[in-house]
């Protein structure tokens, strides 16, 4: 046999459809064409991100994007070079991609919010974020479904994309990367004022993870029921790990009001019987 013999010759013929050795060369030589496009596309993320031109959140979700893309035309061409017509497939199971499409509408719904996270940029890797369950946790992969995000227990949620675009979301480092916390402490009615005040705001300026500007600050909140009731503000950027720190101010703020002779009462509650 000739060399063109071999390249036309039939591998499968039947009916329209005539698949020859030469159609399964063309595909396979697409095929391994899309693989190299899409490595060099991830390349090219890669370096832009060492550069810092794009953030790695963004570019691995461009990339997906552009990847699907490329194997669906991809696909499509192969599929039209062994004989296979897309509008023929298409239109003869329209009825199945129909209800195929109503099985899977969340999930088209999840990509389409992804595509809206990408563009409108509202969340950001290393982003920490508060859910509508109070669950906090750091933004790792922004995916075209998907998002993963670590909790402050250290487990990974994956969280689907239409969370983010149809519920209320507390991104806590989307505009600055310090935001204000405060604790709050309740002193037994006779304590020198301003001493709380003082060991309060020195346990504060002590903490090295506490911002000296803006400079923490005591409010006087209120007289309550058993306590005058008193709030710390400080600002931090360490906003996944507050709740440590406030823990720690906790401490320091127990010890100093036992050297200082400050109490801290348990709450009462007066009962009258009558008879």
């Amino acid at each position: 046999m000739t060399f063109n013999e071999i390249i036309n010759y039939s591998l499968i013929s039947h009916g329209k459809i005539d698949i020859s050795v030469f159609d399964i060369l063309i595909v396979l030589i697409v095929f391994f064409i899309t693989i190299l496009i899409v490595r060099i596309i991830k390349r090219i993320f890669k370096r832009l991100v060492k550069k810092g031109t794009i953030d790695g959140g963004s570019s691995n979700s461009i990339f997906q994007i552009i990847r699907y893309i490329l194997w669906i035309i991809s696909i499509g061409l192969m599929l039209e070079i062994i004989g296979f017509k897309l509008t023929i497939l298409i239109a003869g199971s329209a009825a199945l991609l129909v209800g195929f499409g109503l099985g899977i509408q969340q999930i088209f719904n999840d990509f389409a919010s992804g595509l809206i996270l990408l563009f409108e940029r509202n969340l950001k890797v290393n982003d920490i974020v508060q859910l509508e369950n109070d669950i906090v946790g750091k933004v790792l992969v922004i995916g075209l479904r998907t998002t993963k995000i670590k909790t402050r227990d250290n487990i990974v949620m994956i969280v689907p994309n239409s969370k983010f675009t149809n519920d209320s979301i507390i991104n806590w480092s989307h505009s600055e990367d310090i935001t204000r916390f405060e604790i709050e402490i309740g002193v037994a009615y006779g304590s020198d004022v301003p001493l709380v005040k003082k060991v309060l705001l020195e346990c504060a300026s002590k903490h090295e993870k506490i911002f000296a500007e803006p400079p923490p600050f005591v409010r006087f909140n209120d007289f309550g029921n058993s306590a005058l009731d008193f709030q710390l503000f400080f600002w931090t950027n360490n906003s996944f790990v507050v709740e440590n720190i406030k823990s720690d101010l906790r401490y320091d703020i127990d010890d100093e009001f036992r050297k200082n002779n400050i109490q801290i009462p348990f709450p009462q509650t007066d009962v009258h019987i009558k008879k």
